[in-house]
């Protein structure tokens, strides 16, 4: 398969990329992003775009299967508008010309508590871009949504730092199980398993089917 990949640079996408260019499933991985990964690879094509104005070079998006994983939180956006722009507006963009140029599959990075209808912003972000991927016509498409995310990020976060040994103690607690953390290495598992097994037009993977999907 040839992989395209956004939002490579981030905690999941880095460890995706990784998986990706050591699976023998995948020939080729490109990565659309604003700044290079670093990375060097036989297999891996690297290409600069402008995402605010991606229609100038959306022909870049081709292959068989889309990896999205951009993101961003309000602090380093720096507003909620901003925010939407980049986890919602720029992830569909990508997604609807990417199957204008026949790609097949869409694995999303989602989250846990994504709900169109959620009064709470993030959430309500997260289920608009959710519904509205369904509707662009791919054959598969596999929406991952994991809990608090676990490992080496490139910024620091001070919640992720104070909550999540807070949440690995009360996992026991059966409401809070669902919200118990989750590797880097374990959703970019089941990331790439979804686009080599799925079979469903649309999925969604809450917490336990992810851990499920990884092998885990």
């Amino acid at each position: 398969m040839k992989a395209i990949l956004i939002g490579a640079t981030g905690l999941i996408g880095t460890e995706l990329l990784k998986q990706l260019l050591a699976d023998p499933d995948f020939e080729s991985v490109k990565v659309v992003a604003r700044k290079s990964t670093g990375v060097k690879a036989a297999q891996l094509e690297e290409v600069l775009v402008d995402f605010d104005n991606l229609e100038t070079s959306s022909d870049v998006l081709k292959g068989d299967v889309l990896f999205s994983t951009l993101g961003t939180t309000i602090k380093t956006a720096g507003s909620k508008e901003r925010q939407y722009e980049i986890d919602y507006d720029m992830q569909f963009n990508s997604a609807k010309f990417a199957r204008e140029n026949g790609v097949n599959k869409l694995v999303l990075l989602s989250s846990a508590g994504a709900n169109a209808t959620s009064s709470i912003f993030y959430s309500k972000m997260k289920g608009e871009l959710d519904e509205a991927v369904e509707k662009l016509g791919f054959e598969n498409v596999a929406i991952i949504r994991p809990s608090m995310l676990v490992g080496n990020r490139k910024e620091f976060r001070l919640s992720e730092k104070i909550f999540t040994p807070l949440m690995y103690a009360f996992t026991w607690i059966p409401g809070l199980r669902n919200y118990r953390p989750i590797k880097d290495n374990i959703v970019a598992k089941a990331m790439v398993n979804a686009a080599k097994n799925q079979q469903d037009v649309y999925k969604i993977y809450e917490l336990g089917t992810i851990f499920k999907l990884a092998g885990t």
